[in-house]
């Protein structure tokens, strides 16, 4: 099967969606089958990547500039879809690129959409929470309808196409880096570098978007210190608020890192952490927060978002976004203590293994439905009756194929 992944917004800093893109793609090789990514770029590129997957990149507009996102013209990639001939396509985009369901529905292609996301909570960012759920609502109905299967990472995820009762959405839980993220990269000698001294070393390791809510870390630094906790952040990540937060910080404990391309660099920092501060309130499933449990590392979360869920008492905690709750939640989770293997376990319940064979699962049932139905409507072959003059065919032996058997009248010897 030749699966084509689409990605907007695919971009060297991307986060979670890339890491999803990149690891189901690596995946669908493994099992042996074919894979192409088509992402926006600056300029036209094809390249192979390590894992197999063939890789174009057609020029895209610039979105968010801070954050090098970019997103390529829909026009353009249907126009390069025919040469790719595939058999499924996988979209990671639920906006700019919504309509591919249709275009691949129209040529017999099974679709699936990744949510990665949830509308409704970003159009709270800007909109009021009633206009917010009847404009997602809108949206999402008409994306439901647009693709085959719609695929969401959590429960959470999912919450907003259930309430327009869409019956083709399927819950695929993503996996973590179970390899590099691990505890025993835990090291006294990577905690005292970024420590410089504190008792307590917390980490943030997200991108600085207003979605996310870094903010939350300083304040929760800030409550700490007036709790008589000397403890020390360290922010692992970058994005359009990062001179804002520089701003807020002066004068405490935080340490910006930037973004770490390094993995090894960040399971270190993540494994050798005492608390590691998870704000996003609109989490759909939380890759950084996987990889501190993964790395052994208990996280505190907000209850508003898929976390909540995950955040087991044994591994973490769920607090009001406050920072006065999430502090109350750090200070408890260093009272317990013993969270190490419990935090690991529970990361190894998410493998990117069992995300893929269900992907593929649904890339295969997609694509087969698509090739029924293609098949069926197909035009028939013009079947002569033997009270039709040869070469002469009626109105009726020109249509689609027949699935009835033929009328009585035509049978021979009637």
């Amino acid at each position: 099967m030749h699966i084509v992944q689409l990605a907007n917004f695919y971009g060297p800093r991307s986060g979670g969606l890339r890491t999803a893109v990149d690891q189901l793609g690596a995946g669908y090789v493994a099992h042996g089958h074919r894979v192409t990514l088509v992402v926006a770029g600056t300029a036209h590129d094809s390249d192979t990547l390590d894992t197999g997957v063939h890789r174009i990149v057609v020029p895209g507009r610039r979105f968010f500039a801070l954050e090098g996102y970019r997103a390529a013209n829909a026009i353009g990639i249907r126009r390069l879809l025919p040469r790719l001939t595939p058999d499924s396509l996988e979209v990671s985009d639920r906006l700019t690129l919504r309509g591919m369901g249709p275009w691949a529905k129209a040529r017999g292609i099974g679709s699936i959409m990744i949510s990665h996301e949830r509308l409704d909570r970003m159009i709270e960012l800007g909109a009021p929470k009633v206009l917010a759920h009847w404009a997602s609502d809108v949206a999402n109905l008409g994306t439901a309808r647009s693709y085959d299967t719609v695929v969401a990472a959590t429960a959470f995820a999912g919450e907003e196409f259930a309430r327009v009762r869409a019956p083709n959405v399927e819950t695929v839980p993503l996996g973590v880096d179970l390899t590099t993220f691990r505890p025993d990269r835990a090291d006294p000698t990577i905690r005292a570098r970024w420590a410089e001294g504190a008792d307590v070393l917390l980490v943030q390791s997200c991108r600085l978007s207003m979605e996310k809510q870094p903010a939350r870390g300083i304040e929760v630094l800030r409550a700490l210190g007036a709790d008589g906790v000397r403890a020390r952040l360290v922010v692992a990540g970058d994005g359009a608020m990062a001179e804002e937060l520089h701003r807020q910080a002066d004068g405490l404990p935080v340490t910006f890192t930037g973004y770490l391309a390094d993995r090894e660099a960040l399971a270190g920092l993540l494994a050798s952490a005492d608390v590691a501060i998870c704000p996003g309130p609109h989490e759909t499933f939380g890759l950084s927060a996987m990889e501190a449990l993964a790395s052994g590392t208990p996280i505190v979360v907000s209850r508003n978002s898929a976390l909540a869920t995950v955040a087991a008492p044994d591994c973490g905690l769920p607090a009001a976004d406050t920072g006065a709750a999430f502090a109350a939640a750090v200070c408890a989770l260093l009272r317990r203590g013993g969270y190490r293997e419990p935090a690991r376990a529970r990361a190894e319940e998410f493998t990117w293994d069992r995300a893929v064979e269900r992907m593929l699962e649904l890339h295969t049932a997609t694509a087969e439905r698509r090739r029924f139905l293609r098949a069926r409507d197909a035009p028939g072959p013009i079947v002569l009756s033997p009270r039709t003059r040869t070469g002469t065919p009626t109105a009726t032996q020109t249509g689609r194929r027949r699935t009835e058997p033929p009328a009585a009248a035509s049978r021979p010897g009637s």
